[in-house]
């Protein structure tokens, strides 16, 4: 982990100094003052260990005894990387659905461990070849098995979720895998056909039309290649948050996914986010999705369950997120 987190600072700085990167006061963050500072140092301690060496002296000072933003403060400087770039802040939550273990009845859509025999980094099987030919069946690869191929489809958008079973048992379950296919948007996708305005294009709205079109709705879903395997997540007490890409577990409203070549995994960043729902909060960044792509990208944690997935659909916002660094680390990306 140590000489990834080496490995992943010499490309961070090249990526952050090629977007663009200016050195902030802590007086040009909107509503800085006004957060809640405890518990963002508490999220940030859930990964801090798992950054690398040279982020070991801040997390020492972070376990100190004393004024969680004063210990903000005095180890890192605000830094604006990409501040050229067009923002995009979306949300993210944890699913609750139905599934059994079988299956039977309304219990017709599987979600699947991933296949030993795809070869690593190369691309397999597209959504709709896999949907299509049944090339998993058979194989008892089979987690679970859920009523509605819409919020199975979803599920795999988020990456995590929890499965309410029929013999009222609880299964977690997190990304196991991928076809190698990359990301495609259906949102876009029914935006260009028109389907949608650029505004109606939420996640409810999809759902809702590919309910009412179950025919071509489907068909639509594979306009998005991508397919997402998954493992069960023993051990994860039900209050937790799912396991981001750190392998710890995130925190709803504070835990956050970047592209950890603009932003260091387990870095706090100040997130001012604009729209219906304003933001201006000290997140953590401490997750990652293929989607999210570039230097003012992020894609924030909401919660678990039908509520979170509510709010977290209606997202869609702009604003600006500067990244927390060490002192040192600061003043040589300023210098490049």
């Amino acid at each position: 982990m140590r000489a990834l987190g080496a490995a992943l600072a010499l490309v961070l700085s090249a990526s952050a100094a090629k977007a663009g990167a200016t050195v902030l006061d802590w007086s040009d963050l909107d509503g800085w003052a006004r957060d809640d500072h405890d518990l963002a140092r508490s999220v940030f301690l859930e990964t801090c260990g798992d950054i690398g060496a040279e982020w070991s002296a801040v997390c020492e000072q972070a376990r100190a005894k004393g004024p969680a933003r004063q210990f903000f403060e005095n180890a890192f400087q605000p830094v604006l990387i990409g501040g050229e770039t067009e923002p995009l802040f979306t949300g993210y939550y944890e699913p609750e659905l139905r599934g059994s273990r079988r299956q039977r009845g309304e219990f017709q859509y599987p979600i699947h461990r991933k296949p030993d025999d795809i070869p690593r980094g190369e691309m397999w099987l597209s959504r709709e070849e896999i949907e299509r030919s049944g090339v998993l069946a058979g194989r008892d690869l089979e987690i679970a098995w859920l009523s509605d191929p819409v919020e199975k489809f979803f599920l795999q958008i988020q990456g995590s979720g929890r499965i309410r079973l029929d013999d009222g048992k609880m299964v977690r379950v997190g990304f196991g895998g991928r076809n190698g296919h990359p990301y495609r948007s259906v949102g876009r996708e029914m935006i260009r056909l028109g389907i949608f305005q650029e505004h109606e294009a939420s996640a409810q709205r999809i759902k809702g039309w590919v309910r009412e079109n179950p025919g071509s709705g489907l068909k639509m879903l594979w306009h998005n290649a991508s397919y997402i395997f998954f493992r069960e997540i023993d051990g994860l007490a039900e209050d937790k948050g799912p396991i981001g890409a750190m392998s710890r577990p995130i925190t709803a409203g504070r835990s956050v996914a970047v592209d950890p070549e603009y932003v260091p995994m387990g870095a706090p960043v100040w997130l001012e986010k604009d729209g219906a729902m304003p933001l201006r909060r000290l997140m953590i960044a401490q997750d990652t999705g293929s989607a999210i792509k570039g230097a003012q990208r992020a894609d924030i944690f909401y919660g678990s369950g039908d509520e979170a997935g509510e709010i977290a659909g209606q997202v869609r916002d702009s604003g600006r997120m500067i990244v927390l660094l060490p002192k040192k680390r600061a003043r040589a990306l300023s210098e490049n």
